[in-house]
């Protein structure tokens, strides 16, 4: 009970959240909860400051969350199917190298460029890590979040093929980033082989496992669908995709984020345009963007809450600060890298490189993956610095790309 008290909150708050952006902010979704989660969280520090007894409370309250299993094993199921399901074959298939590179080479460049430059500086600091725990936050840091910049991309009137470019990657980036945070999250635990051979064979097992689960559920998830004409046990039959099928892959150990990723993309293509009504169509898509938003409103709670009880300091302030600046050139080098391919066979621009730069936001998977990070491996450092860069992300980034976009268009 003491579960559902706290998750009530998590709602009650994540509601009177999206009213104050909608009545007052008036920003888009994503980046006025995340203004106002930060101030929400300055207010939870002064209270938890001069009112000790709160503090602990609270502290209390979030020690019964088992991060890892709500998180990894709950709502990135959720959030990764939720974004797969408006993503179309056709447009992916115009862009296909760009997002398989960007979504592959680039996020490995970037979990190891940021994973060695945290460790080396974070130790450099006097901040004692080990170098596969930076090597997670190198993988969680990684992937992109489309939400808040497509829209706003939208009214900046950027070209469809940019659009779907960054809409595929950052899908896509999500579940191969989950994959090897889970992979490298496995080899650190305690008298784990590091032997190339095993890595190589858990990550094939994981990802390889995980697309063909994922497509065997979207078919199975099709056929059903598409022999009936009801959107009320059609909608169920998504959520059941969703959840048996995470569960599924969990027994059988393989990567639910990826399963979740193209059991979306079919469900979202063959399902809606073989097997649904347009009825059905709708109330699918407004029901599955409707759990996004529930879900991002409620991280961006939780790492609010989490911040009143972590242990940080000025030296993790400052190297979260130096490292936000690391994983922006980072960024614009796991881009760069894989564009001289792309170039190859698709029209790709050092200004379309620069707006996949910028609009590179770091959003709910990383928070999500940060906040599923075991105590002991450090996991007061790396959600603070996670937190620096994903309020500066959202709040920068998202509020200045549009105009950024608009200005590399003009030139």
């Amino acid at each position: 009970m003491d579960f559902f008290h706290l998750f009530s909150v998590l709602i009650v708050l994540s509601a009177g959240f999206a009213y104050i952006n909608f009545r007052i902010l008036k920003l888009p979704n994503a980046i006025g909860l995340m203004f106002v989660s930060l101030i929400f969280s300055f207010i939870m520090l002064i209270l938890g400051y001069y009112f000790p007894s709160f503090k602990e409370s609270i502290a209390i309250k979030m020690e019964d969350i088992n991060f890892s299993e709500l998180l990894l094993e709950g709502m990135l199921s959720f959030m990764l199917f939720a974004g797969a399901i408006h993503i179309k074959f056709k447009d992916l298939n115009n862009e296909k190298l760009s997002i398989l590179l960007f979504s592959t080479i680039s996020v490995l460049i970037s979990t190891f460029v940021i994973g060695f430059a945290s460790f080396y500086l974070l130790n450099f600091m006097g901040i004692k890590v080990e170098l596969i725990h930076a090597m997670l936050f190198g993988a969680l840091i990684s992937p992109t979040d489309p939400i808040a910049v497509l829209s706003i991309l939208k009214t900046a009137g950027v070209t469809k093929s940019l659009e779907t470019k960054i809409a595929g990657e950052s899908l896509f980036n999500d579940g191969v980033a989950v994959v090897v945070f889970i992979t490298i999250l496995k080899l650190a635990k305690p008298g784990t082989d590091f032997d190339l051979t095993n890595i190589l064979m858990l990550f094939g097992q994981e990802a390889i496992g995980g697309l063909l689960l994922g497509v065997a559920l979207g078919y199975i998830g099709y056929k059903l669908i598409a022999s009936i004409d009801n959107y009320q046990v059609e909608v169920l039959i998504t959520l059941a995709i969703v959840m048996g099928g995470y569960t599924f892959a969990h027994y059988t150990h393989v990567s639910g984020p990826l399963a979740m990723v193209a059991a979306g993309l079919i469900t979202g293509n063959q399902g809606k345009s073989k097997g649904m009504s347009d009825i059905t169509a709708e109330y699918i898509d407004k029901f599955w963007e409707l759990i996004d938003e529930i879900l991002n409103a409620v991280l961006f709670v939780l790492i609010g809450l989490e911040l009143l009880i972590i242990q940080t300091n000025q030296k993790i302030i400052i190297a979260a600060v130096i490292l936000l600046f690391i994983t922006l050139i980072t960024r614009y080098i796991s881009v760069y890298i894989p564009s001289i391919a792309v170039r190859l066979k698709e029209r790709i621009t050092q200004k379309t490189i620069l707006i996949l730069t910028w609009g590179g936001l770091r959003g709910g998977i990383s928070i999500a993956l940060a906040l599923s990070i075991a105590p002991e491996y450090n996991k007061d450092i790396w959600v603070t610095i996670t937190y620096v860069i994903v309020c500066f992300s959202i709040l920068v980034q998202g509020m200045t790309i549009g105009k950024f976009a608009k200005k590399m268009q003009s030139k």
